[in-house]
């Protein structure tokens, strides 16, 4: 029996669609790429997300399985290769939401901690500071508080493997909430979410995508009547 398609391979639901371009919302859980270990993931809906053209678009970026959001696929080869060199300038501006335990003793900040890739038998792989590492920047906003938590805006700079995670622990001093990672894990998962991003493409109009906050954040007590990310972001 077949999985039933999701809500982000219907064209109503996308945030975003043109002839080079598709945003689709992608759901916590759900990988970019097939883990090894096997099992579904958005390869798996490629042909359902063609929509009239011939060729499968192509993921431009990642985003961690556990995080859900906005998440930009090049309809053709063309676009996926400017698109790319886009994020590797950091020309694309990114916004994501987490959810940290306690409140914060600033309002906003940056954090600017380098970052490297460490293993050991024990542990596996894992993100830790290292001043040889990669240079790495995150600013942050703390945007509201409920239950004894703290929604908070963080906006990257650059585009590390499990930056806003390591930086949320190291910078913030605490671990976004159910990261199973560098934190504890929480039954509805990582507390991640890419709520939107701007792409400018020259003469033609920017990719201007948001996604909408997820259940899992709705169910702490997080839910916002306007969506942090808009086309006015470019100017912020």
């Amino acid at each position: 029996m077949s999985a039933p398609i999701p809500a982000f391979c219907v064209a109503g639901t996308l945030p975003f669609i043109d002839g080079e371009a598709i945003v689709i919302d992608k759901p916590a859980g759900l990988p970019v790429t097939q883990p090894r270990k096997g099992g579904r993931s958005l390869d798996d809906y490629l042909p359902q997300l063609r929509f009239g053209f011939h060729k499968m678009p192509l993921a431009v970026h990642r985003l961690d399985q556990d995080t859900s959001g906005c998440l930009l696929l090049a309809r053709h080869a063309k676009a996926a290769k400017r698109f790319g060199a886009a994020f590797e300038s950091g020309e694309v501006e990114k916004t994501y939401l987490g959810i940290v335990e306690g409140d914060l003793p600033d309002d906003h900040g940056t954090i600017d901690i380098a970052l490297g890739k460490t293993s050991t038998a024990e542990q596996g792989w894992r993100i830790v500071p290292d001043a040889s590492g990669k240079r790495a920047v995150t600013h942050w906003k703390r945007v509201t508080t409920a239950g004894g938590r703290t929604l908070v805006e963080f906006r990257p700079e650059t585009g590390r493997t499990h930056q806003i995670r390591v930086h949320a622990l190291h910078g913030l001093g605490r671990p976004l909430v159910g990261d199973p990672f560098y934190g504890t894990p929480y039954p509805s998962g990582l507390m991640l979410h890419a709520a939107g991003l701007i792409l400018p493409r020259g003469a033609k109009p920017p990719i201007v995508a948001t996604a909408p906050m997820p259940k899992r954040f709705l169910d702490l007590g997080f839910g916002m009547a306007e969506p942090l990310v808009d086309e006015g972001l470019a100017d912020v």
